[in-house]
């Protein structure tokens, strides 16, 4: 930013080298907008600053916080996280299927309300009776085992016949 005060001061001895008169209405405007300038250049330099400063302290925090960080959990944790990517990937391995609806869950509508129910595997293997948390009724589960052609055309046989 120091290059900044020095193309103002530039401007500042190139209008005084004019000898634009300041009596003018040109020299008046020139004089003024020269010294808003400098005044500009003046206030970006010490905001300059002030952000510098700024970030040293937040610098000197972060630090003071890792340390008491790594006091309290030890340096393995602290370390593990220093990258924000690392943080997201391993959270993403251990909560991804739960968020996503993926994992050991599938989704069904209930028969008797409609409402959509989450439904795990192991409730299926335990051979527990599945419960719908909506109408508290429950859902009873039919599996077709075969191709997909095949259940369409016992889909089929089973509309006719009703």
């Amino acid at each position: 930013m120091e290059n900044l005060i020095k193309k103002v001061a530039y401007l500042k001895g190139y209008a005084e080298g004019l000898d634009i008169s300041p009596k003018s209405d040109e020299g008046k405007l020139i004089t003024k907008l020269i010294d808003v300038l400098s005044e500009m250049a003046d206030t970006i330099v010490e905001l300059e600053d002030r952000v510098c400063d700024i970030e040293d302290i937040q610098d000197e925090l972060d630090e003071s916080l890792l340390a008491i960080a790594d006091d309290l959990y030890g340096d393995e944790d602290i370390n593990r996280y220093d990258d924000k990517d690392s943080y997201k990937d391993d959270f993403a391995e251990d909560y991804d299927d739960e968020l996503d609806g993926g994992g050991d869950y599938f989704e069904i509508e209930c028969p008797n309300c409609g409402e959509d129910v989450m439904i795990d595997f192991d409730m299926i293997d335990d051979d527990s009776e599945i419960i719908c948390p909506n109408c508290h009724e429950e859902i009873e589960l039919e599996f077709k085992i075969g191709s997909t052609e095949e259940n369409q055309a016992d889909d089929k046989k089973d509309d006719k016949k009703d």
